[in-house]
């Protein structure tokens, strides 16, 4: 598992629409194995990727790092479960935050009220980068990305 990333594979990331999201979107350039994770905010709700539901613990693990990055501390991966029974996971900086979108969405709930997983201690890293990736490094990515899907 990288370091800084947290993840396996250092080229799964973006998980949908590649082709676009490095285009269009501001990057998280993993320092030590190049991945890149989308940090950009949508336009319409303000929030950034991290802040969204993920359908796996897998998924919200590839934009942990991002989470602590923006809010420059260890965040945490809750298990959130909705009125009908659908799992799904959500980062939040911390357990107040959790209880703030619990009061806000009654119809969802947290069993554990406990972090699933999280980085124990926050980490700055020297070479990490956050910036649109240039033509070039698009068209190398991509490349590396479907050789290692494969």
């Amino acid at each position: 598992m990288c370091p800084e990333c947290y993840s396996e594979k250092s080229r799964i990331t973006p998980l949908l629409k590649a082709e676009d999201c490095l285009k269009n979107h501001t990057q998280y350039i993993c320092g030590t194995c190049g991945r890149c994770i989308c940090i950009e905010r949508d336009k319409v709700r303000g929030l950034q990727r991290w802040n969204f539901p993920f359908k796996s613990l897998d998924e919200a693990r590839l934009y942990l790092r991002t989470a602590d990055f923006t809010m420059k501390k260890s965040c945490g991966i809750y298990e959130i479960t909705s009125m009908g029974g659908r799992k799904s996971y959500k980062i939040f900086a911390d357990i107040s935050d959790l209880h703030v979108f619990l009061k806000k969405n009654r119809e969802k709930s947290c069993e554990k009220m406990s972090s699933i997983f999280e980085i124990v201690e926050y980490r700055e890293h020297p070479d990490t980068q956050v910036r649109k990736l240039t033509e070039d490094e698009i068209k190398k990515y991509l490349e590396e990305h479907l050789c290692k899907s494969k």
